[in-house]
């Protein structure tokens, strides 16, 4: 996931024949400036495509109709640049079934005052042509996105471009294939949920593999493919002395290398995304995949443990939607608290796997004992995140509809050193302070499973909600708990 280039976002540009020839040429040059500045902005990570303008019932059907069979085609874009009868759009948009932005613009920015005559007038209708086209929109309750303001301000290219990582997202969802291995952890609600709805709701599939699947492909791994990836981590990390070779447990670093090894290559034969294991079901491995799940992970593949699906589903939909920025997304738990009164902290870990994307800086290569779950102690990589703005996601399913929940948070240096804490780990200030955003996210039914991000804000995830149909509920600097249960209230209600 190195570029998301190859996806495209349609510009389609409303109007109709009314105008004459001369002004629906003048709308076509304009929208294709719009659509090929939109294009070549640095900060929309995927192509924005001209389309040529629709004018009937017939071509709005038809060019909406090739958006949904085009694969590389994520999304559309429109803008009504003359008055467009929204009568006309009702059978296409009916069928549409990628997401869809309204960009409320217009290709001037300012009133031309000297020279401002009827002519310029009838070109220049979006004021009121959008507004025909919203109508038609929320008349049959089509969930889209709503920009407003001047093609060329940085804030509205900047909405574009995240809803453009979000339809990236929700692009690479549909037709997933996620696998678990294992049921999910005994007697643990918040992991279970509705998987066909899932499907029918997200696109995605989840299927289970007994362990013993993976163990056989584990089994097939070769020496020299062994040797090749523990030089790999020699190179890459600081290799605790015991690892290293000639160390006494180096073989527990050959043993990881081959679960990795394994895991992978089950992983690329079943075109699966992302993965989820639990440490009550390990027949047959030597230790818990520690450092397969977090180099996996930083190569964009979707994780979570004791059978969590739809968190690794996320994982995997934000590492998507983070393509190209700086920072990282990793599967989180949240795991301690420090409740000094001039100082709360959240200290989220897992038990191994956090992905080094978020590392403050080279990880270190460690093995311990893990203390549950029965099994060899596993390697993994130990590291500090690294501090500044982040946000921990979480869908939680509530029965007669999925919530997609969201915490701002401000990540921290540790403010002393956890030299005996053997796991990856990142401390963080829950927004609106500790009390009120650890309650507000308990009342929500927030999972302890999340996606930590470094570099998606709350926007993203709300356009990625809204292109799935599914509840967002936003915990932030603004939450206030009397209107967060009033609002919790009122989507019970509304679903």
């Amino acid at each position: 996931m190195s570029s998301l280039k190859h996806l495209e976002l349609w510009f389609i540009t409303g109007s109709q024949h009314l105008y004459g020839p001369e002004t629906l040429a003048t709308v076509a040059e304009h929208a294709k400036e719009v659509a090929g500045a939109l294009n070549t902005h640095s900060s929309i990570p995927v192509s924005v495509i001209w389309k040529p303008t629709v004018t009937t019932p017939e071509e709005v059907t038809a060019t909406l109709a090739a958006a949904n069979a085009e694969k590389k085609c994520i999304g559309v874009i429109t803008w009504m640049h003359t008055f467009s009868p929204a009568k006309m759009w009702i059978n296409g948009l009916k069928n549409l079934q990628k997401p869809l932005l309204h960009l409320h613009t217009q290709y001037n920015r300012d009133i031309p005052w000297s020279e401002i005559d009827m002519d310029f007038m009838n070109l220049n209708q979006s004021a009121h042509g959008d507004r025909e086209f919203g109508f038609i929109m929320s008349r049959l309750r089509l969930n889209r996105k709503v920009v407003v303001g001047h093609w060329k301000d940085e804030t509205v290219v900047a909405q574009i471009a995240k809803w453009s990582r979000a339809a990236a997202g929700w692009a690479d969802w549909q037709g997933a294939r996620f696998v678990r291995f294992g049921d999910n952890m005994r007697f643990v609600a918040v992991t279970e949920g509705d998987k066909v709805e899932a499907e029918l709701k997200f696109g995605y599939s989840v299927n289970t593999y007994g362990v013993g699947d993976l163990v056989k492909v584990v089994e097939s791994v070769t020496d020299a493919e062994i040797d090749a990836l523990v030089s790999e981590y020699g190179d890459t990390y600081k290799l605790m002395a015991s690892l290293q070779k000639g160390g006494a447990q180096h073989q527990s670093l050959r043993d990881a290398a081959k679960i990795e090894l394994g895991l992978t290559l089950f992983l690329e034969n079943g075109n699966f995304k992302g993965f989820s294991d639990t440490f009550e079901d390990l027949h047959g491995l030597i230790q818990l995949p520690g450092i397969a799940s977090q180099r996996l992970m930083a190569k964009g593949y979707g994780f979570s443990a004791e059978g969590d699906w739809k968190t690794g589903a996320l994982v995997r939909a934000m590492k998507v939607m983070a393509t190209g920025l700086k920072g990282g997304n990793s599967f989180m738990e949240d795991y301690t608290y420090h409740f000094d009164p001039s100082n709360p902290l959240v200290l989220g870990a897992h038990m191994l796997e956090i992905c080094e994307s978020i590392a403050s800086s080279q990880p270190s290569c460690e093995i311990h004992p893990l203390g549950i779950g029965g099994k060899a102690d596993p390697v993994r990589l130990v590291f500090d995140a690294a501090a500044g703005a982040a946000l921990n996601a979480s869908i939680v399913d509530m029965g007669n509809r999925f919530r997609l929940l969201v915490n701002t948070v401000e990540a921290v240096a540790p403010p002393q050193p956890l030299p005996k804490l053997p796991v990856a780990r990142v401390l963080w200030k829950p927004h609106p302070n500790m009390a009120d955003g650890c309650k507000a996210w308990i009342l929500a039914g927030g999972a302890h499973h999340t996606c930590y991000s470094q570099n998606l804000d709350a926007e993203v995830l709300e356009d990625f909600a809204g292109m799935a149909g599914i509840e967002y509920v936003k915990i932030d600097e603004k939450t206030d708990i009397y209107q967060f249960k009033n609002e919790l209230r009122w989507n019970d209600k509304a679903y």
